[in-house]
């Protein structure tokens, strides 16, 4: 007999009609007092050998409908190796096609990154004499922040905060961090430990483990979308950026990280500070830097397709990129992964996947090595 079902972590779809299967009809949950919606994870089983026709009837009102063209649905049998399956898009709905060869497979618009993942990844790091993680702060559903401080604080070394995941649906931002912390905590590492000897990392994996845990795309369990709360953060609205900007302040910071996944533009990219009011040319010449020197250590990262840059004094700035450098005068970034295949490396069998997150995090080490003795200095604000 047929059946799917999503009442798992991050799981998320509404059945319609699974009578057939050749003709299952499904539907994308909102999030939680939100009208965004794109994220999908649900497990089919019965169908075994037979060829299955998924329709997602209500792909066009999504948050991001060109996210789906030329996209590929993700599929497993373990939930540990994904793989890409046929997938269409005609304006309207969203057709996946797929013959399983288990009992039991896995859909999900990505590689899914749990929560219980997430406590691994904290508990591995807190086994490293390299790293410290304390609780920072709390959500709506009583889960925690987490904060890992890597390497030792002391006076003349730079600050270097590297967070992700304010947007839950963005899976591949939490297996760029598990790449990332993973090598920073490599002891037979020299590019980390000379990192480590300049600088100390202040890392937030997953900044909305409500909205991760839940399904969502893009916001909190209060239907926040975090990364427009930077500017005015509240303790009943968005407790999750109230306190890493707390900590912020406390700890002091150099530069600023923030890993996002895009929906649409099958490239690896940065989107700077470009926009901010008054930003430095120390500050825009080091942008520039940051990202020919990721382009020449990976690949998979490229400069050539990204966002507009913004006209001048035309930046945003509430989300977490613009805030920090307006407000904090700090050296910002965002960074961007696609939901589909980086189109300059592609891979037709995983399109752009976990592991290939994890590598380009585990890259992120080399980047900031070669550019951290060069950081500019906080700007000045009014």
């Amino acid at each position: 007999m047929l059946r799917i079902d999503a009442a798992f972590d991050s799981g998320n779809i509404e059945v319609v009609s699974f009578e057939d299967p050749n003709d299952i009809q499904l539907r994308i949950v909102k999030d939680h007092l939100s009208d965004f919606y794109q994220w999908f994870h649900f497990r089919l089983s019965g169908a075994n050998g037979r060829g299955v026709t998924m329709r997602i009837l209500n792909a066009s009102g999504s948050s991001y409908p060109k996210g789906w063209e030329n996209y590929r649905a993700c599929a497993s049998y373990d939930r540990e190796s994904w793989f890409r399956v046929p997938t269409s898009y005609d304006g309207t709905e969203l057709t996946i096609r797929h013959v399983p060869e288990a009992d039991y497979v896995w859909y999900a618009y990505f590689q899914p990154y749990s929560m219980e993942r997430h406590q691994d990844l904290i508990a591995a790091a807190q086994g490293s004499p390299r790293c410290a993680v304390e609780v920072i702060g709390q959500t709506h559903d009583q889960q925690t922040i987490d904060l890992l401080t890597i390497g030792t604080p002391s006076d003349g070394k730079k600050k270097l905060w590297v967070f992700a995941r304010q947007h839950p649906g963005e899976p591949m931002a939490e297996w760029y961090m598990e790449g990332f912390i993973e090598r920073l905590l490599d002891p037979a590492d020299g590019a980390s430990r000379g990192l480590l000897e300049k600088a100390v990392v202040y890392a937030v994996p997953n900044m909305n483990p409500d909205g991760s845990r839940r399904g969502h795309l893009r916001t909190n369990a209060l239907g926040v979308n975090l990364n427009r709360e930077w500017a005015e953060p509240s303790p009943d609205k968005s407790p999750e950026v109230l306190c890493v900007l707390e900590a912020m302040a406390a700890r002091g910071i150099d530069l600023s990280f923030d890993v996002h996944g895009d929906e649409a533009i099958p490239y690896n990219f940065i989107a700077g500070s470009y926009g901010v009011p008054g930003i430095s040319e120390a500050h825009v010449t080091m942008l520039d830097r940051f990202q020919a020197t990721y382009a020449a250590m990976n690949p998979d990262f490229q400069t050539a397709h990204g966002y507009p840059k913004p006209a001048p004094g035309k930046g945003n700035l509430t989300t977490s990129t613009g805030h920090i450098a307006n407000g904090l005068g700090a050296f910002s970034m965002t960074l961007e992964m696609p939901f589909k295949d980086a189109d300059n490396q592609p891979d037709p069998v995983h399109g752009w996947d976990g592991e290939r997150s994890k590598t380009l995090g585990r890259s992120l080490v080399d980047v900031l090595l070669a550019t951290v003795d060069d950081l500019p200095a906080p700007m000045e604000r009014n």
